[in-house]
């Protein structure tokens, strides 16, 4: 699929044969222009379409809405797009010429903590507000950045509360296998679980990562299996999980507990993995099942929801809903600062503290958001069933995943 395919929003400007092209603003006056930079093509095109759905449905209500008040004036949104190709330096280099040759007024960040990071430089050369919709790493929020924001709460806020359901759920549970992959959110993530266990007195049997593109993990799952653990904890992206888990069923490889961040979170990895699923934990930063009455422009999740499905035709998950409460945050940033002065909206963002339907959002003084309670969930039936926090609770943990030791 290439970048024209994705472009669905009411101004997209993705140019699928010269990503880092920009045709000309010819209502600049009338317009708040917006830069994504996302790998619209390679590895991470499925996270990429994601993230673009979200921008673009905010868009649309946006403007369906009259635009973006700015000092008494209505202005349209424009969502310029560039696709750099799931490679990382591009996306550096796309963030800076969507700034430089694509006059953007404002900027999201690319997809993932490892990107988003090395982009960060940019934002901070240009004086750029930026939301970053998609990093949790806390290594994305330590170099003393000021407009650099974003809407996932650090990684530990996902395995603290995974590992204190296991231990009420499933004393018995010793042993922990974890396999990550070597980049810089899943391994983050990886190392936070490696914590958590220890905190709970819990024994990391192996720790062992993967190259980005591996396609054969037999031999980190033998270990896996040596390791006779009661949980094992994956992480990785949709293709990843997805063939890891496959491989898991072809070797028989089983626990009590099996969890997989962040892929279990997509309706694309229950749908791949089928009755592979079942069973599986995960934890988020948010689900349809939260429920706030938001002072933004979708207001409820249910609301998000029902335009996302009216759209798409399918239910959003946290990446999509991440990606439109960043516009809306933007949008409220704007109005509050009535202009689009880029320090006084920097320092709108840095001020917020308000309830959308994302849940609360306040920035620490790193810029990472600090409101949010995280669900955690599992695939029960191939539905996402979330076992906290309790306000939203949907069902208890179940235990046994493929093959049993």
């Amino acid at each position: 699929m290439n970048a024209r395919s994705f472009c669905r929003a009411f101004f997209c400007a993705a140019v699928a044969a010269a990503p880092f092209a920009f045709p000309p603003n010819a209502a600049a006056q009338e317009t708040i222009r917006f830069g994504a930079p996302l790998p619209l093509t390679g590895a991470l095109a499925p996270e990429a379409l994601k993230q673009q759905q979200g921008y673009d449905l905010w868009a649309e209500q946006v403007n369906k809405a009259g635009g973006i008040t700015v000092g008494g004036k209505k202005m349209k949104v424009e969502i310029v797009y560039t696709d750099y190709q799931s490679n990382t330096p591009r996306a550096v280099q796309a963030a800076e010429q969507l700034i430089t040759q694509g006059k953007v007024d404002f900027l999201f960040s690319p997809f993932g903590s490892g990107a988003a990071k090395a982009a960060s430089t940019v934002s901070e050369k240009y004086r750029m507000p930026t939301i970053a919709s998609t990093a949790s790493s806390a290594q994305v929020y330590d170099q003393g950045y000021k407009y650099l924001f974003g809407t996932f709460t650090p990684n530990d806020t996902l395995t603290t509360p995974l590992t204190q359901i296991v231990a009420q759920t499933a004393p018995n549970v010793k042993r922990v296998a974890i396999i990550a992959r070597n980049d810089l959110f899943p391994l983050a993530i990886a190392q936070e679980m490696e914590k958590s266990a220890k905190n709970r007195g819990l024994e990391v049997a192996m720790f062992e990562k993967y190259a980005i593109n591996t396609m054969d993990h037999s031999s980190a799952l033998a270990q896996v299996k040596a390791a006779n653990a009661d949980w094992i904890f994956v992480t990785g992206y949709i293709n990843d999980l997805v063939l890891i888990r496959k491989q898991m069923s072809d070797q028989r490889i089983g626990a009590p507990v099996v969890t997989m961040i962040a892929g279990p979170a997509y309706q694309e990895f229950i749908d791949a993995a089928g009755a592979g699923a079942e069973n599986i934990s995960s934890a988020a930063w948010w689900h349809p099942a939260v429920r706030y009455q938001g002072k933004d422009l979708f207001g409820t999740a249910d609301n998000f929801v029902k335009l996302f499905r009216a759209k798409y035709n399918s239910t959003p998950d946290y990446a999509q809903a991440s990606s439109a409460v960043s516009g809306a945050l933007f949008q409220m940033a704007i109005e509050k600062a009535g202009s689009l002065d880029r320090e006084k909206v920097r320092d709108a963002l840095a001020g917020m503290n308000v309830v959308t339907f994302w849940g609360p959002v306040h920035f620490g003084p790193n810029g990472q958001i600090d409101s949010l309670e995280p669900p955690v969930f599992q695939i029960q039936g191939r539905k996402a069933v979330v076992v906290h926090p309790p306000e939203i609770k949907q069902g208890e943990l179940q235990l046994g995943v493929g093959m049993q030791k």
